[in-house]
């Protein structure tokens, strides 16, 4: 199933994009817009949905689509995470350990169906779902974590991103240096960018008064989107799914 890009360096960057994108457009539609977390979450969850269906239904690797999809679960999963924290009241911390709980028992649930959390070795509609589960979530539990930095742990919005992009930082040596796993590495990075697109993106839109940059969403979103715009085009001419990169090397090549 050659639906998946391979793990580079531009890979890291869309995603971090994406990610902030999610946070920065999530935020104007539940709270610039004043949607409501609640009615927010339902309104990205169904777009969520359908970009979903229309991967799926797919047989190759589309740059615009994949990145719809990584965008949508972005997107739902911050308004999905303050819906939790902040209308249901669980807080940033419960919400956090209710999340890393749900995406250890889909990882779990992946790992025994499938044999292996490799998203190289992705060959079945199954391990496909569980794919854009333990995606979903695990972008909702970085908003958590992003979120529980930059107001709890009182780092601030600089002080977390600082904080994530050197466990990024970490993970990227240890990805070259030592032997863990590249498997357990990259879904590691996969959480933190999360967290860091989080933290970036309240950075940019909060007001200098917040510790923030003052962009505000509608504006932060634009440039954010416009960077994404790009990089999907350079990407469509540039990159390989995974899929063809593992049978013409031979082997796994995780992330």
């Amino acid at each position: 199933m050659k639906k998946i890009p391979e793990v580079t360096l531009l890979f890291w960057v869309m995603k971090i994009c994406a990610t902030t994108l999610g946070e920065t457009a999530g935020d104007q539609l539940a709270q610039t817009m004043q949607v409501g977390y609640g009615t927010s979450s339902l309104i990205l969850i169904g777009i969520f949905l359908f970009t979903l269906v229309v991967q799926l239904s797919v047989n190759r690797y589309i740059p615009a689509l994949y990145w719809a999809v990584i965008l949508a679960t972005s997107t739902a999963g911050t308004t999905l995470s303050d819906y939790m924290d902040r209308t249901l009241e669980l807080g940033y911390a419960t919400g956090s350990a209710l999340l890393i709980a749900i995406l250890l028992v889909i990882l779990g649930l992946w790992r025994q169906s499938e044999k292996s959390l490799s998203v190289n070795q992705i060959t079945s509609r199954r391990g496909e779902l569980f794919y854009w589960a333990a995606i979903l979530i695990s972008n909702t539990l970085g908003t958590a974590l992003g979120d529980f930095l930059a107001d709890d742990s009182g780092l601030g919005f600089g002080g977390g991103a600082l904080l994530i992009g050197s466990l990024l930082a970490l993970v990227v040596v240890a990805h070259y240096y030592t032997r863990i796993s590249g498997v357990l590495l990259f879904w590691i990075a996969f959480v933190l960018t999360r967290p860091f697109g989080a933290t970036f993106g309240d950075l940019l839109t909060k007001s200098p008064e917040k510790d923030g940059l003052g962009f505000g969403t509608q504006g932060s979103s634009l440039i954010l989107f416009g960077m994404l715009v790009l990089l999907v085009l350079y990407a469509s001419f540039t990159q390989t799914p995974a899929a063809q990169v593992q049978t013409r090397g031979g082997e796994d090549q995780p992330g």
